[in-house]
C-alpha cells in the first residue's frame, strides 16, 4: 500500500486509541475531520466535529498544519499521532 500509511491514533478525551490508514496524498485538515468522523464512527461518542483539533506527533511533539500534505510530513507507519480539540 505505496499510498497510504498506517498510523496509531491516540484520543486522550475519550482515553483511547485506534490504528488507522491514512491515505498520503491529503491535507492535515482533511485528515483532521476524517480521523474525528471515524472516532465518532467507531465508539458512538459524540465529538464536536465543528470544533478545531490540533494533530500533534507523538514522538517529537511536532504539530502539523492544515494545509501540509501528508506525504510531505514525517507521517509513517507505524507513527503515533495524538488528536486535541482546541478547546
Amino acid at each position: 500500500m505505496e499510498n497510504k500509511v498506517l498510523i496509531k491514533l491516540v484520543v486522550p478525551t475519550i482515553n483511547d486509541s485506534f490504528n488507522l490508514f491514512l491515505p498520503v496524498n491529503e491535507l492535515i485538515w482533511k485528515i483532521k475531520k476524517m480521523l474525528i468522523k471515524s472516532v465518532v464512527d467507531l465508539t458512538g461518542i459524540a465529538l464536536d466535529e465543528n470544533d478545531e483539533y490540533i494533530l500533534l506527533n507523538k514522538d517529537n511533539c511536532r504539530v502539523y498544519h492544515n494545509n501540509e500534505i501528508i506525504i510531505d510530513t514525517d507521517i509513517r507507519n507505524g507513527t503515533e499521532l495524538l488528536i486535541y480539540s482546541n478547546k
